[in-house]
Protein backbone atom coordinates (compact mmCIF):
# COMPACT_ATOMS: atom_id res chain seq x y z
CA UNK A 1 0.00 0.00 0.00
CA UNK A 2 2.59 2.50 1.06
CA UNK A 3 4.63 4.59 -1.30
CA UNK A 4 7.39 4.85 1.32
CA UNK A 5 10.46 2.69 1.43
CA UNK A 6 10.89 1.04 4.82
CA UNK A 7 11.69 -2.42 6.17
CA UNK A 8 7.95 -3.21 6.11
CA UNK A 9 7.12 -1.48 2.83
CA UNK A 10 7.33 -2.45 -0.80
CA UNK A 11 9.51 -0.18 -2.94
CA UNK A 12 6.80 0.04 -5.57
CA UNK A 13 3.52 1.88 -5.26
CA UNK A 14 0.64 -0.50 -4.64
CA UNK A 15 -2.62 -0.02 -6.46
CA UNK A 16 -4.87 -1.85 -4.05
CA UNK A 17 -4.80 -3.73 -0.79
CA UNK A 18 -7.68 -5.67 0.68
CA UNK A 19 -8.76 -7.75 3.63
CA UNK A 20 -11.51 -10.03 4.81
CA UNK A 21 -11.01 -10.03 8.59
CA UNK A 22 -11.60 -12.69 11.16
CA UNK A 23 -14.60 -13.09 13.42
CA UNK A 24 -14.39 -11.61 16.88
CA UNK A 25 -16.51 -11.75 19.98
CA UNK A 26 -16.20 -8.02 20.55
CA UNK A 27 -16.14 -5.13 18.09
CA UNK A 28 -12.92 -3.64 19.36
CA UNK A 29 -9.92 -4.88 21.24
CA UNK A 30 -6.93 -3.13 22.74
CA UNK A 31 -4.66 -6.15 22.19
CA UNK A 32 -3.76 -7.87 18.95
CA UNK A 33 -6.63 -9.77 17.40
CA UNK A 34 -6.67 -13.58 17.19
CA UNK A 35 -4.74 -14.76 14.16
CA UNK A 36 -6.03 -17.06 11.45
CA UNK A 37 -4.18 -18.57 8.50
CA UNK A 38 -2.89 -16.85 5.42
CA UNK A 39 -3.23 -18.78 2.20
CA UNK A 40 0.45 -19.74 2.38
CA UNK A 41 -0.11 -21.35 5.79
CA UNK A 42 1.53 -18.69 7.96
CA UNK A 43 -0.23 -17.17 10.92
CA UNK A 44 -2.01 -13.91 10.22
CA UNK A 45 -5.36 -12.43 9.20
CA UNK A 46 -7.47 -13.99 6.46
CA UNK A 47 -6.80 -11.79 3.44
CA UNK A 48 -8.43 -12.08 0.03
CA UNK A 49 -7.71 -10.89 -3.47
CA UNK A 50 -10.17 -8.51 -5.13
CA UNK A 51 -13.41 -10.51 -5.42
CA UNK A 52 -14.27 -8.72 -8.67
CA UNK A 53 -10.98 -9.77 -10.24
CA UNK A 54 -9.93 -6.22 -11.11
CA UNK A 55 -6.53 -6.24 -9.45
CA UNK A 56 -5.03 -9.68 -9.70
CA UNK A 57 -2.89 -11.03 -6.89
CA UNK A 58 -2.22 -8.87 -3.87
CA UNK A 59 1.26 -8.25 -2.50
CA UNK A 60 1.78 -9.70 0.98
CA UNK A 61 3.36 -6.46 2.20
CA UNK A 62 0.17 -4.66 1.26
CA UNK A 63 -1.85 -7.20 3.23
CA UNK A 64 0.42 -6.83 6.23
CA UNK A 65 0.11 -3.05 6.02
CA UNK A 66 -3.65 -3.17 6.29
CA UNK A 67 -3.40 -5.61 9.18
CA UNK A 68 -0.92 -3.28 10.91
CA UNK A 69 -3.27 -0.31 10.64
CA UNK A 70 -6.29 -2.23 11.90
CA UNK A 71 -4.34 -3.71 14.80
CA UNK A 72 -2.77 -0.37 15.71
CA UNK A 73 -6.28 1.02 16.17
CA UNK A 74 -7.62 -2.07 17.94
CA UNK A 75 -10.23 -2.33 15.20
CA UNK A 76 -11.98 -5.63 14.50
CA UNK A 77 -14.32 -5.62 11.52
CA UNK A 78 -17.64 -7.49 11.57
CA UNK A 79 -17.40 -11.22 10.83
CA UNK A 80 -17.43 -11.80 7.08
CA UNK A 81 -16.82 -8.14 6.23
CA UNK A 82 -14.42 -7.16 3.46
CA UNK A 83 -12.67 -3.89 2.71
CA UNK A 84 -10.43 -2.66 -0.10
CA UNK A 85 -8.27 0.44 -0.19
CA UNK A 86 -6.68 1.91 -3.33
CA UNK A 87 -3.45 3.89 -3.29
CA UNK A 88 -1.17 4.93 -0.48
CA UNK A 89 0.56 7.72 1.39
CA UNK A 90 2.04 10.24 1.33
CA UNK A 91 -0.75 12.16 -0.38
CA UNK A 92 -0.62 15.18 1.93
CA UNK A 93 2.74 16.55 3.17
CA UNK A 94 2.61 14.84 6.54
CA UNK A 95 5.17 12.62 8.24
CA UNK A 96 2.42 10.21 9.31
CA UNK A 97 0.23 8.06 7.03
CA UNK A 98 -2.85 10.12 7.82
CA UNK A 99 -4.69 9.42 4.56
CA UNK A 100 -4.18 5.67 4.88
CA UNK A 101 -5.52 5.77 8.44
CA UNK A 102 -8.54 7.82 7.34
CA UNK A 103 -9.12 5.42 4.45
CA UNK A 104 -9.12 2.45 6.82
CA UNK A 105 -11.54 4.25 9.16
CA UNK A 106 -13.84 5.05 6.24
CA UNK A 107 -13.60 1.49 4.94
CA UNK A 108 -14.38 0.13 8.40
CA UNK A 109 -17.40 2.42 8.50
CA UNK A 110 -18.48 1.06 5.13
CA UNK A 111 -17.94 -2.51 6.31
CA UNK A 112 -20.14 -1.88 9.34
CA UNK A 113 -22.86 -0.47 7.07
CA UNK A 114 -22.49 -3.47 4.77
CA UNK A 115 -22.87 -5.78 7.76
CA UNK A 116 -26.15 -4.11 8.74
CA UNK A 117 -27.32 -4.53 5.14
CA UNK A 118 -26.33 -8.19 5.17
CA UNK A 119 -28.25 -8.73 8.42
CA UNK A 120 -31.36 -7.41 6.70
CA UNK A 121 -30.99 -8.93 3.24
CA UNK A 122 -28.33 -11.64 3.32
CA UNK A 123 -26.44 -9.74 0.60
CA UNK A 124 -22.78 -8.99 1.32
CA UNK A 125 -20.70 -6.29 -0.33
CA UNK A 126 -17.14 -5.01 -0.19
CA UNK A 127 -16.41 -1.49 1.08
CA UNK A 128 -13.88 0.37 -1.05
CA UNK A 129 -12.04 3.62 -0.35
CA UNK A 130 -9.44 5.49 -2.39
CA UNK A 131 -6.62 6.92 -0.26
CA UNK A 132 -6.63 10.12 -2.33
CA UNK A 133 -10.35 10.62 -1.62
CA UNK A 134 -9.71 9.93 2.06
CA UNK A 135 -6.93 12.54 2.04
CA UNK A 136 -9.27 15.11 0.50
CA UNK A 137 -11.88 14.31 3.15
CA UNK A 138 -9.43 15.42 5.85
CA UNK A 139 -9.64 18.89 4.30
CA UNK A 140 -13.31 18.74 3.39
CA UNK A 141 -14.07 22.27 4.58
CA UNK A 142 -11.41 23.66 2.22
CA UNK A 143 -13.27 22.29 -0.81
CA UNK A 144 -16.54 24.05 0.03
CA UNK A 145 -17.70 26.59 -2.53
CA UNK A 146 -20.99 28.46 -2.39
CA UNK A 147 -22.00 29.81 -5.80
CA UNK A 148 -18.40 29.19 -6.82
CA UNK A 149 -16.87 31.20 -3.98
CA UNK A 150 -14.93 29.77 -1.01
CA UNK A 151 -16.40 30.22 2.46
CA UNK A 152 -14.09 32.07 4.82
CA UNK A 153 -12.99 30.24 7.96
CA UNK A 154 -12.99 32.50 10.99
CA UNK A 155 -9.65 31.30 12.37
CA UNK A 156 -7.55 31.74 9.23
CA UNK A 157 -6.33 35.14 10.45
CA UNK A 158 -6.92 34.70 14.18
CA UNK A 159 -3.62 35.19 16.06
CA UNK A 160 -5.00 33.44 19.15
CA UNK A 161 -5.05 30.17 17.16
CA UNK A 162 -1.36 29.41 16.68
CA UNK A 163 1.80 27.89 18.12
CA UNK A 164 4.00 30.24 20.18
CA UNK A 165 7.36 29.81 21.88
CA UNK A 166 7.40 30.31 25.64
CA UNK A 167 10.15 31.74 27.80
CA UNK A 168 11.51 28.30 28.68
CA UNK A 169 11.98 27.36 25.03
CA UNK A 170 8.94 25.10 25.01
CA UNK A 171 6.00 25.72 22.67
CA UNK A 172 2.31 26.07 23.34
CA UNK A 173 -0.65 26.03 20.99
CA UNK A 174 -3.27 28.60 21.92
CA UNK A 175 -6.81 28.17 20.64
CA UNK A 176 -9.15 31.11 20.89
CA UNK A 177 -11.33 29.67 18.15
CA UNK A 178 -14.58 31.28 19.29
CA UNK A 179 -15.03 34.90 20.43
CA UNK A 180 -15.27 34.08 24.15
CA UNK A 181 -12.20 31.84 23.91
CA UNK A 182 -10.26 34.53 22.06
CA UNK A 183 -11.06 37.16 24.66
CA UNK A 184 -10.42 34.79 27.56
CA UNK A 185 -7.03 33.85 26.13
CA UNK A 186 -6.09 37.51 25.72
CA UNK A 187 -7.21 38.18 29.30
CA UNK A 188 -4.94 35.43 30.63
CA UNK A 189 -2.03 36.81 28.61
CA UNK A 190 -2.84 40.46 29.32
CA UNK A 191 -2.09 41.56 25.77
CA UNK A 192 -3.60 42.88 22.55
CA UNK A 193 -5.04 40.73 19.78
CA UNK A 194 -2.02 40.83 17.49
CA UNK A 195 0.52 38.11 16.77
CA UNK A 196 3.35 40.36 17.96
CA UNK A 197 1.68 41.24 21.25
CA UNK A 198 0.69 37.63 21.90
CA UNK A 199 4.20 36.34 21.11
CA UNK A 200 5.74 38.82 23.53
CA UNK A 201 3.26 37.92 26.27
CA UNK A 202 3.73 34.18 25.79
CA UNK A 203 7.52 34.58 26.12
CA UNK A 204 6.96 35.77 29.69
CA UNK A 205 5.53 32.36 30.64
CA UNK A 206 6.84 28.87 31.05
CA UNK A 207 4.77 26.59 28.83
CA UNK A 208 3.47 24.32 31.59
CA UNK A 209 2.41 27.26 33.74
CA UNK A 210 0.59 28.91 30.84
CA UNK A 211 -1.18 25.64 30.00
CA UNK A 212 -2.35 25.43 33.61
CA UNK A 213 -3.43 29.09 33.69
CA UNK A 214 -5.49 28.72 30.53
CA UNK A 215 -7.13 25.57 31.87
CA UNK A 216 -7.98 27.28 35.16
CA UNK A 217 -9.89 29.92 33.19
CA UNK A 218 -11.68 27.37 31.01
CA UNK A 219 -9.64 28.34 27.97
CA UNK A 220 -8.00 26.09 25.36
CA UNK A 221 -4.27 25.59 25.06
CA UNK A 222 -1.77 22.75 25.04
CA UNK A 223 1.97 22.58 25.61
CA UNK A 224 3.78 20.76 22.83
CA UNK A 225 5.01 17.37 23.94
CA UNK A 226 6.88 14.55 22.32
CA UNK A 227 5.18 11.17 22.05
CA UNK A 228 7.45 9.94 24.85
CA UNK A 229 6.42 12.82 27.11
CA UNK A 230 2.76 12.14 26.37
CA UNK A 231 3.23 8.46 27.13
CA UNK A 232 4.51 9.36 30.61
CA UNK A 233 1.81 11.97 31.24
CA UNK A 234 -1.15 10.84 33.40
CA UNK A 235 -3.61 11.48 30.55
CA UNK A 236 -1.48 9.67 28.02
CA UNK A 237 -1.18 6.76 30.44
CA UNK A 238 -4.96 6.71 30.94
CA UNK A 239 -5.48 6.32 27.18
CA UNK A 240 -2.53 4.03 26.47
CA UNK A 241 -4.43 0.76 26.82
CA UNK A 242 -7.49 1.85 24.87
CA UNK A 243 -8.33 1.14 21.23
CA UNK A 244 -9.09 4.02 18.90
CA UNK A 245 -12.82 3.35 19.41
CA UNK A 246 -14.62 1.76 22.36
CA UNK A 247 -17.95 -0.05 22.02
CA UNK A 248 -19.31 -1.12 25.40
CA UNK A 249 -22.60 -2.69 26.47
CA UNK A 250 -23.88 -0.69 29.43
CA UNK A 251 -27.46 -1.90 29.95
CA UNK A 252 -29.97 -4.60 29.16
CA UNK A 253 -33.00 -4.28 26.91
CA UNK A 254 -34.79 -6.34 24.29
CA UNK A 255 -33.22 -6.79 20.84
CA UNK A 256 -34.29 -4.21 18.26
CA UNK A 257 -33.85 -5.70 14.78
CA UNK A 258 -33.56 -3.26 11.90
CA UNK A 259 -36.55 -3.77 9.64
CA UNK A 260 -36.22 -1.40 6.68
CA UNK A 261 -34.54 -2.92 3.61
CA UNK A 262 -34.09 0.42 1.84
CA UNK A 263 -30.54 1.28 2.98
CA UNK A 264 -28.10 -0.02 5.64
CA UNK A 265 -29.11 2.41 8.41
CA UNK A 266 -32.59 3.34 7.15
CA UNK A 267 -35.13 3.71 9.93
CA UNK A 268 -32.49 4.61 12.52
CA UNK A 269 -33.08 7.95 14.23
CA UNK A 270 -29.98 9.86 15.33
CA UNK A 271 -29.94 12.83 17.68
CA UNK A 272 -26.78 14.71 16.75
CA UNK A 273 -25.74 17.07 19.57
CA UNK A 274 -22.33 18.04 18.24
CA UNK A 275 -20.40 20.97 16.80
CA UNK A 276 -17.28 21.89 14.81
CA UNK A 277 -15.96 18.78 12.96
CA UNK A 278 -15.51 15.38 14.64
CA UNK A 279 -19.02 14.94 16.01
CA UNK A 280 -20.79 16.42 12.98
CA UNK A 281 -18.69 14.17 10.71
CA UNK A 282 -20.04 11.16 12.62
CA UNK A 283 -23.65 12.20 12.00
CA UNK A 284 -22.93 12.94 8.35
CA UNK A 285 -21.38 9.48 7.89
CA UNK A 286 -24.46 7.84 9.38
CA UNK A 287 -26.69 9.94 7.12
CA UNK A 288 -24.82 8.81 4.00
CA UNK A 289 -25.83 5.23 4.84
CA UNK A 290 -29.49 6.14 5.34
CA UNK A 291 -29.93 7.22 8.96
CA UNK A 292 -32.42 9.94 9.83
CA UNK A 293 -30.19 12.51 11.52
CA UNK A 294 -31.51 15.50 13.45
CA UNK A 295 -28.73 17.92 14.34
CA UNK A 296 -29.62 19.86 17.49
CA UNK A 297 -27.66 22.89 18.62
CA UNK A 298 -28.25 25.95 20.77
CA UNK A 299 -29.08 29.28 19.15
CA UNK A 300 -26.77 30.86 21.73
CA UNK A 301 -23.54 29.13 20.69
CA UNK A 302 -20.97 30.52 18.24
CA UNK A 303 -20.40 28.54 15.10
CA UNK A 304 -18.12 28.21 12.06
CA UNK A 305 -20.30 28.33 8.96
CA UNK A 306 -17.85 26.61 6.60
CA UNK A 307 -17.75 23.63 8.97
CA UNK A 308 -21.53 23.63 9.34
CA UNK A 309 -22.02 23.57 5.57
CA UNK A 310 -19.42 20.84 5.10
CA UNK A 311 -20.78 18.49 7.77
CA UNK A 312 -24.50 19.21 7.34
CA UNK A 313 -25.21 16.98 4.34
CA UNK A 314 -28.07 14.55 4.87
CA UNK A 315 -29.28 16.12 8.12
CA UNK A 316 -32.18 18.11 9.43
CA UNK A 317 -31.15 20.91 11.80
CA UNK A 318 -33.01 22.34 14.79
CA UNK A 319 -32.33 24.79 17.58
CA UNK A 320 -33.00 23.96 21.24
CA UNK A 321 -31.85 25.82 24.33
CA UNK A 322 -31.20 23.11 26.92
CA UNK A 323 -30.82 25.73 29.64
CA UNK A 324 -34.52 26.50 29.18
CA UNK A 325 -37.12 24.11 30.57
CA UNK A 326 -39.07 23.84 27.33
CA UNK A 327 -35.91 23.10 25.35
CA UNK A 328 -34.88 20.30 27.69
CA UNK A 329 -38.41 18.89 27.67
CA UNK A 330 -38.47 18.85 23.89
CA UNK A 331 -35.14 17.01 23.74
CA UNK A 332 -36.48 14.38 26.15
CA UNK A 333 -39.46 13.86 23.87
CA UNK A 334 -37.16 13.45 20.86
CA UNK A 335 -34.96 11.07 22.82
CA UNK A 336 -37.87 8.75 23.55
CA UNK A 337 -38.02 7.88 19.84
CA UNK A 338 -34.28 7.97 19.09
CA UNK A 339 -31.95 5.07 18.39
CA UNK A 340 -28.67 6.98 18.68
CA UNK A 341 -27.65 9.95 20.83
CA UNK A 342 -24.36 11.61 19.84
CA UNK A 343 -22.73 13.86 22.46
CA UNK A 344 -19.91 15.96 21.02
CA UNK A 345 -19.47 18.37 23.92
CA UNK A 346 -16.82 18.39 26.60
CA UNK A 347 -17.17 15.66 29.21
CA UNK A 348 -19.98 16.50 31.64
CA UNK A 349 -21.48 19.46 29.75
CA UNK A 350 -24.70 17.66 28.78
CA UNK A 351 -24.77 15.71 32.05
CA UNK A 352 -25.09 19.00 33.92
CA UNK A 353 -28.23 19.61 31.87
CA UNK A 354 -29.73 16.21 32.60
CA UNK A 355 -28.46 14.39 29.50
CA UNK A 356 -25.47 12.40 30.72
CA UNK A 357 -25.04 8.83 29.59
CA UNK A 358 -26.86 7.40 32.63
CA UNK A 359 -29.73 9.86 32.15
CA UNK A 360 -30.04 9.04 28.45
CA UNK A 361 -30.01 5.27 29.04
CA UNK A 362 -32.64 5.60 31.79
CA UNK A 363 -34.90 7.64 29.51
CA UNK A 364 -34.42 5.40 26.49
CA UNK A 365 -33.29 1.82 27.24
CA UNK A 366 -31.70 0.37 24.12
CA UNK A 367 -30.11 3.66 23.09
CA UNK A 368 -26.69 3.81 21.46
CA UNK A 369 -24.92 6.67 23.25
CA UNK A 370 -21.93 8.06 21.35
CA UNK A 371 -19.45 10.27 23.21
CA UNK A 372 -16.82 12.28 21.31
CA UNK A 373 -14.33 14.71 22.83
CA UNK A 374 -10.72 15.83 22.57
CA UNK A 375 -8.75 14.26 25.41
CA UNK A 376 -10.64 11.02 26.02
CA UNK A 377 -13.30 9.84 28.43
CA UNK A 378 -11.05 8.63 31.24
CA UNK A 379 -8.14 10.27 32.99
CA UNK A 380 -7.55 13.67 34.61
CA UNK A 381 -7.99 15.65 31.36
CA UNK A 382 -11.27 14.10 30.25
CA UNK A 383 -13.25 17.29 30.93
CA UNK A 384 -10.81 19.70 29.25
CA UNK A 385 -12.02 21.46 26.12
CA UNK A 386 -9.91 20.86 23.05
CA UNK A 387 -9.53 21.07 19.31
CA UNK A 388 -7.75 19.29 16.44
CA UNK A 389 -4.64 21.42 16.82
CA UNK A 390 -4.38 20.68 20.54
CA UNK A 391 -4.70 16.94 20.05
CA UNK A 392 -1.85 17.04 17.53
CA UNK A 393 0.23 19.24 19.83
CA UNK A 394 -0.19 17.41 23.10
CA UNK A 395 0.25 13.83 21.82
CA UNK A 396 3.52 14.42 19.97
CA UNK A 397 2.29 14.57 16.39
CA UNK A 398 3.30 18.23 16.03
CA UNK A 399 6.75 17.56 17.52
CA UNK A 400 7.30 14.76 15.00
CA UNK A 401 5.88 16.73 12.05
CA UNK A 402 8.31 19.54 12.82
CA UNK A 403 10.76 19.07 15.68
CA UNK A 404 10.53 19.29 19.50
CA UNK A 405 12.27 22.67 19.30
CA UNK A 406 9.89 23.85 16.54
CA UNK A 407 6.66 21.83 16.40
CA UNK A 408 4.46 22.00 13.33
CA UNK A 409 0.92 20.82 12.65
CA UNK A 410 0.02 18.15 10.16
CA UNK A 411 -1.69 20.08 7.31
CA UNK A 412 -5.13 18.51 7.71
CA UNK A 413 -7.85 17.93 10.29
CA UNK A 414 -6.71 14.31 10.53
CA UNK A 415 -7.82 13.74 14.12
CA UNK A 416 -11.19 15.45 13.76
CA UNK A 417 -12.46 13.73 10.64
CA UNK A 418 -10.98 10.32 11.38
CA UNK A 419 -12.52 10.40 14.86
CA UNK A 420 -15.90 11.13 13.28
CA UNK A 421 -15.52 8.17 10.92
CA UNK A 422 -14.54 5.90 13.80
CA UNK A 423 -17.51 7.06 15.87
CA UNK A 424 -19.89 6.26 13.00
CA UNK A 425 -18.25 2.84 12.63
CA UNK A 426 -18.68 2.16 16.35
CA UNK A 427 -22.29 3.32 16.20
CA UNK A 428 -23.14 0.85 13.46
CA UNK A 429 -21.29 -1.95 15.27
CA UNK A 430 -23.42 -1.18 18.34
CA UNK A 431 -26.63 -1.11 16.26
CA UNK A 432 -25.77 -4.55 14.88
CA UNK A 433 -25.13 -5.89 18.37
CA UNK A 434 -28.37 -4.32 19.64
CA UNK A 435 -30.28 -5.97 16.80
CA UNK A 436 -28.92 -9.40 17.76
CA UNK A 437 -28.70 -9.29 21.54
CA UNK A 438 -30.39 -6.10 22.71
CA UNK A 439 -28.98 -3.73 25.27
CA UNK A 440 -27.93 -0.12 25.62
CA UNK A 441 -24.51 0.70 24.22
CA UNK A 442 -21.78 3.28 24.80
CA UNK A 443 -19.45 4.26 21.95
CA UNK A 444 -16.44 6.39 22.92
CA UNK A 445 -14.04 8.18 20.60
CA UNK A 446 -11.65 11.07 21.09
CA UNK A 447 -9.21 13.13 19.07
CA UNK A 448 -6.31 12.03 21.26
CA UNK A 449 -7.14 8.33 20.89
CA UNK A 450 -7.13 8.86 17.14
CA UNK A 451 -3.85 10.79 17.33
CA UNK A 452 -2.28 7.95 19.29
CA UNK A 453 -3.49 5.45 16.66
CA UNK A 454 -1.80 7.52 13.97
CA UNK A 455 1.39 7.77 16.02
CA UNK A 456 1.61 4.04 16.59
CA UNK A 457 2.16 3.64 12.84
CA UNK A 458 5.24 5.84 12.95
CA UNK A 459 6.42 9.08 11.35
CA UNK A 460 7.58 7.19 8.27
CA UNK A 461 6.37 9.41 5.42
CA UNK A 462 8.47 11.98 3.59
CA UNK A 463 6.40 15.17 3.21
CA UNK A 464 8.52 16.16 0.22
CA UNK A 465 7.30 13.05 -1.59
CA UNK A 466 3.60 13.91 -1.17
CA UNK A 467 1.64 13.50 -4.38
CA UNK A 468 -1.14 15.89 -3.40
CA UNK A 469 -4.84 15.48 -4.14
CA UNK A 470 -4.40 17.25 -7.48
CA UNK A 471 -7.40 18.14 -9.60
CA UNK A 472 -10.27 17.15 -7.30
CA UNK A 473 -13.09 17.51 -9.83
CA UNK A 474 -13.68 13.76 -9.82
CA UNK A 475 -14.18 13.88 -6.05
CA UNK A 476 -16.64 16.79 -6.04
CA UNK A 477 -20.37 17.21 -6.52
CA UNK A 478 -22.85 20.10 -6.63
CA UNK A 479 -25.94 20.35 -4.44
CA UNK A 480 -28.72 22.93 -4.55
CA UNK A 481 -29.11 24.13 -0.95
CA UNK A 482 -30.63 27.07 0.96
CA UNK A 483 -27.12 28.58 0.87
CA UNK A 484 -27.13 28.39 -2.94
CA UNK A 485 -25.24 26.00 -5.19
CA UNK A 486 -22.74 24.24 -2.91
CA UNK A 487 -19.71 22.44 -4.30
CA UNK A 488 -18.48 19.79 -1.90
CA UNK A 489 -16.84 16.40 -1.66
CA UNK A 490 -18.94 13.36 -2.47
CA UNK A 491 -18.88 10.38 -0.06
CA UNK A 492 -15.46 8.71 -0.12
CA UNK A 493 -16.72 5.20 0.66
CA UNK A 494 -17.99 2.99 -2.16
CA UNK A 495 -20.50 0.18 -1.65
CA UNK A 496 -21.78 -1.52 -4.82
CA UNK A 497 -25.24 -2.52 -3.57
CA UNK A 498 -26.05 0.49 -1.36
CA UNK A 499 -24.34 3.52 -2.84
CA UNK A 500 -23.59 6.03 -0.05
CA UNK A 501 -25.43 9.29 -0.63
CA UNK A 502 -27.12 12.14 1.20
CA UNK A 503 -30.85 12.46 0.71
CA UNK A 504 -31.06 15.99 2.15
CA UNK A 505 -29.04 19.11 1.33
CA UNK A 506 -27.02 20.90 3.96
CA UNK A 507 -29.07 23.68 5.60
CA UNK A 508 -28.47 26.62 7.94
CA UNK A 509 -28.48 25.70 11.61
CA UNK A 510 -31.98 25.76 13.05
CA UNK A 511 -33.68 25.47 9.66
CA UNK A 512 -36.14 22.82 10.87
CA UNK A 513 -38.51 22.36 13.76
CA UNK A 514 -37.18 20.12 16.57
CA UNK A 515 -39.11 17.08 15.36
CA UNK A 516 -38.44 13.85 13.52
CA UNK A 517 -39.02 14.03 9.78
CA UNK A 518 -41.90 11.55 9.81
CA UNK A 519 -43.68 12.97 12.88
Amino acid sequence: MSRRRSPRSSPKSASRWAASPRSASSPTASSRCPASRLRDGRRGPILAADPLGECGELNHVEQARLDDILHAGGIVLPPGAAIEVDGGDPVLPARFPIAEVAAVALAACGAAAADLWAQRTGVRQTARVDVRAAAASLLGFAFIRVAGEPRARINESNPTVALYECGDGRWIHLHGGFPHLRQGTLDVLGCDNTAESIAAAVRSWNAGALEDALTARGMCGAMARTAEEWASHPQGQALAGLPAIDVIKIGESDPEPLTSDQRPVAGVRVLDLTRVLAGPACGRALAEHGAGVLHVTSPNLPTIEAFDIETGHGKRSAHLDLDAADGADRLRALLADADVFVDGYRHGALARRGFGVDDVVAMRPGIVHVAINCYGHVGPWRARPGWEQLAQTVTGIAAAQGAPERPQLVPAAACDYTTGYLAAYGTMIALARRAREGGSWLVRASLCQTAMWIERLGATCDPAAATGVGDASDLLMHTDTPFGDVTHLRPATQLPATTPRWDLPTVPLGAHAPAWADD
